[in-house]
């Protein structure tokens, strides 16, 4: 479980995996949890680890260049270094997907290369166009070199990734259908998920990022400043008006969200909540958006009063993770994890805005992290992704894919590790004293 560790500060221990210690005057943490993530789901996207230069054949710019070069048809002004392509499309904000394995059912994006995309589209309702595509990372021999832990071969050297949303191609179901490729909702994918496999963790994370972009771009048509119109520039990573006298820039937008685990030190307590859309049994966190001019302190404590009537003093970080699977009006929410010390312990729900609200003992957030149902949750969405990729399952109930019922069922159980909600409460349920730290860690340093 303890795999490389690194001190940040005298005060933070950190590890790749979500095992962290903050120093206060409350009890210091480690989380013993049997679940171990390189990092939060959504995060570590395998082809954002280095931004390359302008001049570089991979960087946006130089990419946008050779892009447009290929759907003039002019190819042979291409030099061997040109770099290759790789296609993502989307749909409804779904993201192309194929299924693999059999008994272990695995899911993968799917990628196409340029040729064959152009090949796809041929004759469907989408014309292509350099301002329909959106750059979303490279791979390059450089990258390849400087992480110990990728696998990949030659063929992904020197490689421009780029998604592109085709809601609008209807014929293309059919077609990519042909080739048993469907579009799957993010959410789908996040459950089906094994969390053990980084191939799969990295191929989520491309597909988050891609479906923030692109749901930003369809939100985001006009020029606030003048009400002109907006175009994609820097490859769609960003984009400008068009208007002369304007030529305002914004860039992606990120809504910050503080999600709090409160807890009731004296009585070893934490409190947990549940909304009207959760499925049954389940529980989770507090959680809302950061206003304008307010710090993140600030939020949490006044987000706990709003909506539990308890009040929060201390408030100490522990993670963030993006969040792109909002509403497509907030394509990608930021969630900054806290744990709250509370000061006041009556509850008042604002049902509001909550269905509940209550105070739970150590040992019962222990048994609501239900491992095996989560496993058995992955395991069967991961089968009805390759149902849909087959043509058997046309669609779903969002819903299903996180109702992890088993035979036996717990009282209750908190979201899976896809969540920050889960690791929030699991480092707090498994929690290890701050002496004990300083042991612990020892042990483990000499071991690896």
């Amino acid at each position: 479980m303890f795999s490389k560790l690194t001190f940040i500060s005298k005060t933070i221990l950190i590890s790749p995996s979500p095992i962290r210690s903050i120093t206060t005057s409350n009890p210091c943490y480690i989380s013993t949890m049997s679940i171990n993530l390189k990092s939060p789901v959504f995060a570590g996207n395998p082809i954002r680890s280095k931004t390359p230069k302008p001049t570089d054949p991979v960087s946006p710019t130089s990419a946008l260049q050779t892009l447009k070069i290929l759907l003039s048809g002019d190819t042979h002004i291409q030099e061997p270094s040109s770099p290759k392509f790789k296609v993502l499309p989307f749909r409804k904000g779904r993201p192309l997907t194929g299924s693999t394995g059999d008994s272990v059912k695995k899911w993968h994006l799917g990628w196409l290369n340029f040729v064959d995309f152009k090949d796809v589209l041929e004759g469907s309702e989408i014309k292509l166009c350099d301002d329909l595509l959106v750059y979303l990372g490279c791979k390059n021999k450089e990258n390849e070199e400087e992480d110990d832990d990728d696998d990949d071969d030659d063929d992904d050297d020197g490689v421009v990734y780029w998604a592109i949303d085709v809601s609008e191609g209807f014929s293309l179901v059919e077609k990519f259908g042909s080739r048993q490729f469907c579009f799957v909702e993010l959410r789908t994918l996040m459950v089906a998920t094994d969390w053990a496999d980084d191939s799969a963790m990295g191929e989520l994370a491309i597909a988050g990022h891609a479906r923030a972009l692109l749901e930003w771009h369809n939100t985001s048509r006009f020029c606030g400043s003048c009400g002109e119109m907006l175009v994609p520039a820097e490859a769609g990573t960003r984009k400008q008006c068009i208007k002369d006298s304007c030529k305002k820039r914004i860039y992606p937008r990120v809504d910050p969200v503080v999600i709090m685990l409160v807890i009731d030190k004296e009585n070893d307590r934490a409190l947990l909540s549940k909304q009207s859309r959760f499925v049954p049994r389940m529980w989770s966190c507090l959680a809302g958006f950061l206003e304008p001019g307010e710090s993140l302190e600030e939020a949490v404590r006044r987000e706990t009063l709003e909506e539990t009537g308890i009040q929060v003093g201390e408030v100490v970080y522990h993670s963030s993770q993006p969040w792109p699977v909002g509403p497509n009006s907030m394509p990608c929410q930021l969630m900054i994890g806290f744990l709250a010390y509370a000061i006041s312990l009556e509850i008042n729900v604002d049902k509001r805005e909550l269905e509940d609200a209550k105070w739970h003992s150590r040992e019962e957030v222990k048994k609501a992290l239900t491992f095996a149902e989560y496993e058995k949750a992955q395991k069967t969405s991961a089968y009805k992704v390759d149902q849909m990729c087959k043509g058997v399952e046309k669609g779903q109930n969002l819903a299903t894919d996180f109702n992890v019922e088993s035979g036996e069922l717990a009282p209750m159980f908190v979201p899976g590790p896809f969540a920050i909600a889960h690791h929030l409460i699991s480092s707090w349920a498994y929690q290890v004293s701050v002496n004990a730290i300083e042991t612990q860690t020892r042990s483990v340093l000499s071991k690896l």
